[in-house]
């Protein structure tokens, strides 16, 4: 697996919130401004680096039997720990994330990491796609939270929760369109390189 691929698939081929499609409930829930947004995303991006840190250290010394609750308690124990760090840091945030907060620690996109990945990778690898991870998280709650804040001055539905699943609706069905069009591109490339290929290899063995 290489830097590039991880950076990839973390921002794009599979973002969590647009094609994963984890994580929704503090997706939704949270995403009415853009504050609340950029603070849950950089919490569950704190959270989803150092678990993922944390679990390819130990991954060997944990037996199978155990290896889920013992992830949780990890995941659990740095979920306290970004809690504590936004209370004291900024407390209106605090306030105003309320539960969504330390359910954090049920996000089934952060102990998915750690199952899929950070339990057979090593420490940088695992690092760096949590990183990749988390950031195309936040950046779909961020786009979410800019989004439904502009758009609830003139539309009252973008700040309720119908409002929430519309505005991601709309992301995601613009990014199938580009994702789409890249693909058609790609396939294009492909062809014309395969073509090229053909009319050199005829033309060296005339």
């Amino acid at each position: 697996m290489s830097w590039k691929s991880v950076w990839i698939r973390g921002l794009w081929s599979q973002n969590p919130g647009l094609v994963q499609l984890l994580g929704l409930c503090p997706l939704l829930a949270v995403s009415n401004t853009f504050e609340n947004a950029l603070g849950l995303g950089l919490a569950t991006l704190f959270v989803l680096v150092l678990s993922n840190a944390s679990i390819s250290l130990i991954r060997s010394l944990v037996p199978d039997a155990i290896r889920l609750p013992v992830f949780v308690l990890v995941i659990a124990a740095l979920t306290t720990c970004a809690e504590l760090l936004v209370q004291a840091l900024h407390y209106p945030l605090y306030q105003s994330l309320g539960i969504f907060l330390p359910l954090i620690v049920t996000n089934c996109l952060i102990l998915g990491r750690a199952e899929a990945l950070a339990r057979r990778e090593g420490f940088v690898m695992s690092a760096l796609d949590g990183l990749a991870q988390g950031i195309g998280f936040l950046l779909v709650l961020v786009a979410l939270g800019v989004l439904r804040e502009v758009v609830s001055g003139t539309l009252i539905l973008a700040a309720l929760p119908p409002g929430a699943f519309i505005a991601l609706g709309l992301l995601v069905a613009l990014y199938r369109a580009i994702d789409t069009q890249l693909q058609t591109k790609r396939r294009q490339s492909d062809s014309s390189d395969v073509a090229s290929r053909r009319v050199r290899t005829t033309g060296e063995l005339s």
